[in-house]
């Protein structure tokens, strides 16, 4: 019998490595799995390369993960938004790495990673610094640059359902860049909401196939980041 639930956050990330490149949902707060990351700060794995829209706000989600010293390079999109601050400071010491991605191009990224595309050419970034030691090619009388799929060793997602086999489907905007990151991980671990019975989610709604999904932990109340930092709240 097919069953990807695990019993805990600590069992979910408990494998995650030294050095492994983790994919992690989220446009700002609408879908960062805020409860996976704070199992990851727990579990100690370090020298991480991630994957992410943004670089947290506040001290919880992905900035304590950041604050704690765990990520080695981020590979995001907007690394200062209003309520990111730990990420600018560390990279302004030089103690945190950064490769800047458009963010069409970072979702193009990771889904051609998902479906086995080596690489892509994009008119994003030409005559810009992003374009600096990549490869440029002219198709049809423009210039595109040569950029390469993503992929990563996990996936760090949150869900709205999910039932036993790992089918999942998202609450709004909250799907975001889960979906894809899910397809270009080694291992998928998801948190949701709910834990349904298998053809509870219709087959019509299903948003992300089992397939692609190794992992699946009940979050039944998860944390809103926007409160978290109001409030002031750090993690640990």
């Amino acid at each position: 019998m097919i069953d990807k639930q695990v019993e805990s956050l600590e069992a979910a990330v408990a494998d995650i490595h030294d050095g492994a490149t983790i994919m992690i949902g989220g446009f700002g707060e609408a879908g960062s799995p805020i409860e996976l990351i704070h199992a990851l700060i727990d579990q100690g794995a370090r020298e991480l390369t991630v994957v992410n829209n943004n670089t947290g706000s506040g001290g919880v989600g992905l900035a304590a993960l950041i604050q704690n010293r765990r990520v080695r390079k981020m590979i995001c999109s907007y690394p200062r938004t209003a309520n990111s601050t730990v990420f600018p400071e560390l990279y302004r010491a030089g103690e945190i790495e950064l490769e800047l991605v458009p963010q069409g191009t970072l979702a193009e990224r990771i889904r051609a990673g998902g479906a086995g595309i080596p690489a892509f050419y994009t008119a994003t970034a030409v005559g810009t610094v992003l374009e600096e030691g990549k490869e440029v090619r002219r198709f049809d009388g423009k210039d595109h640059v040569l950029e390469h799929g993503l992929r990563a060793d996990f996936a760090l997602v949150k869900a709205r359902r999910a039932d036993r086999y790992g089918n999942l489907d998202y609450s709004k905007t909250t799907r975001n860049f889960g979906p894809i990151m899910c397809t270009a991980a080694a291992c998928s671990i998801v948190q949701a909401e709910e834990l349904v019975a298998p053809g509870d989610i219709d087959p019509e709604c299903v948003v992300t196939p089992g397939i692609f999904v190794d992992r699946v932990v009940v979050v039944a109340d998860p944390a809103h980041e926007s409160h978290l930092v109001k409030e002031g709240r750090t993690y640990p």
